[in-house]
């Protein structure tokens, strides 16, 4: 985690410094804005944090093992695709949950399908999309992609299951 901090880090001084010497004060306009999002953003990501580190703690090993562990299989994959694309939060909710079940004993596979549902499928943005798009196109989009998030899944789990977490 250091190393993309240090990126991050680097990035966010030299994009000050390039905002100051342009003038017009725009590093500060740019820092009030990172301000504003970070009062907006905060919230959600203690929460989404508070779940990861509960769900660690409050899953029994046995039952995370059962149906979404290295041994649950195709029935974990499936599992985790319906289930990240039924997940309500954005990625700040869902990356720490992930993170947290992944330290909890979920596998590779089950995780990369919940979150390959989640951002294909997300059927939380679905009457959004369906007033705008309409329902044909939404739902060619989604049998087009039905298959992806368990697929994704099976070639994690068939590929990376080896490699620890």
């Amino acid at each position: 985690m250091l190393l993309p901090t240090v990126i991050m880090g680097f990035l966010a001084v030299i994009l000050i410094v390039i905002g100051y010497k342009r003038g017009g004060g725009e590093h500060i306009i740019g820092l009030k804005s990172a301000y504003e999002m970070v009062i907006q953003m905060l919230p959600l990501l203690i929460f989404g944090f508070i779940v990861a580190g509960m769900i660690q703690v409050l899953l029994p090993k046995g039952i995370l093992s059962k149906w979404v562990g290295a041994e649950s299989g195709i029935r974990g994959i499936l599992i985790g695709s319906i289930a990240g694309g039924l997940s309500p939060g954005g990625p700040y909710v869902n990356l720490p949950i992930v993170a947290g079940l992944l330290k909890s004993g979920a596998s590779i596979g089950t995780m990369v399908a919940f979150l390959t549902g989640w951002s294909i499928w997300a059927l939380i943005r679905l009457p959004v999309e369906i007033g705008i798009l309409g329902w044909k196109f939404t739902l060619i989009r989604l049998l087009s992609t039905l298959i992806f998030p368990p697929i994704a899944g099976l070639i994690a789990h068939f590929l990376f299951s080896n490699i620890k977490m």
